[in-house]
């Protein structure tokens, strides 16, 4: 294991160290450990507030999207592990404006589990709280039952969630207007990914999975989890083209429709390459009569060093690409 780190122990408390650090205009640590961020100047007096919450090692996926215009907070876990149930509780106090919290968060076991659990105790306390999953991979579960689509896990799509609630919170709506939007925003979203080599996870020192140097597996997921298919590495548009296939088969994308498009890093793959996908998927669309808007080309959601990327589409109406452009700024991403 070759890491920039000083004790495997620390590798994520130093990491928000460091990351508050470098923002502290922008962020804050909260609760008795210091496993939640906040936005630094507090909950908006009177606007819904949006946590979210998940394992480290994804940036900047969860934590790196709080800031104006998106979350107020996010309870942050170790190395590819959910947050505690009592820093939920803590995230979701800090994002508490008095007009209720959204907990807005992807389709994990563990992380289900304990905002559950905040949200039965917080509601306890009179606290409004409303959840919302996001479900947008499309390779870990098909789409035949409704009951099934819920099983999927959250992947890139959970950037664009996170935008359009926060800008329709931002706007003064209500918790349920909030809540039905992200909801609306996360059933939009498809994404697949494709994983060429696997990440070491700091408290372990080894591999999180294997892999031959000559082979890709298609549609594994951000922790690792199995694909669809391993197989002798493509060319990036022959890639581009099944990741396009596979979400197109559901999202019937149609001449005259406008997507949002992310073409996402999964932590090694460099920019130069994801590129070179979104080239393909640019002209593939653009030859069907599909719009692009306000793409997305980079590190947006990723597996510590692992190499690969991720395909992420988002159909869009006028409600959803207003909300898309409308303002928004955080240490990684501003609008």
């Amino acid at each position: 294991m070759k890491k920039i780190l000083n004790r495997p122990d620390d590798y994520v408390d130093e990491m928000l160290d460091g990351l508050v650090l470098a923002h502290p205009e922008s962020l804050r640590r909260v609760g008795p450990d210091g496993r939640v961020l906040a936005r630094a100047a507090g909950a908006r007096k009177g606007k819904v507030g949006i946590v979210t919450g998940g394992g480290s090692g994804h940036l900047p996926v969860f934590l790196g999207y709080v800031g104006e215009g998106l979350l107020d907070a996010c309870a942050v876990g170790n190395v590819f592990a959910g947050p505690r149930a009592s820093d939920c509780q803590e995230a979701v106090r800090a994002a508490d404006g008095g007009a209720g919290v959204l907990q807005l968060y992807g389709n994990y076991g563990g992380d289900r589990m304990n905002f559950d659990m905040a949200q039965e105790l917080l509601e306890l306390e009179g606290l409004g709280v409303r959840s919302v999953r996001v479900s947008d991979d499309v390779a870990s579960a098909p789409l035949a039952e409704r009951a099934k689509r819920a099983k999927r896990r959250g992947v890139a799509g959970m950037v664009y969630a996170f935008k359009i609630a926060g800008a329709r919170a931002a706007a003064g709506a209500s918790l349920d207007e909030v809540a039905a939007t992200a909801a609306k925003a996360a059933d939009a979203c498809r994404s697949i990914g494709v994983a060429l080599t696997p990440c070491v996870i700091p408290e372990s020192g080894k591999a999180s999975f294997e892999i031959a140097e000559d082979e890709v597996e298609f549609g594994m997921g951000i922790h690792g989890e199995p694909g669809i298919w391993r197989g002798k590495l493509k060319s990036a548009d022959s890639l581009g083209a099944e990741m396009l296939e596979r979400l197109q088969a559901e999202l019937k994308l149609a001449r005259g429709d406008r997507v949002a498009v992310l073409v996402n890093s999964l932590g090694a793959t460099p920019l130069e390459e994801l590129y070179i996908l979104y080239r393909h998927v640019a002209t593939a669309l653009a030859q069907q009569g599909v719009t692009p808007v306000m793409p997305l080309v980079g590190r947006y959601a990723t597996s510590m060093e692992m190499a690969g990327a991720s395909l992420t589409l988002m159909p869009l109406d006028s409600e959803l690409e207003a909300l898309l452009k409308a303002p928004a700024s955080c240490p990684f991403w501003s609008v």
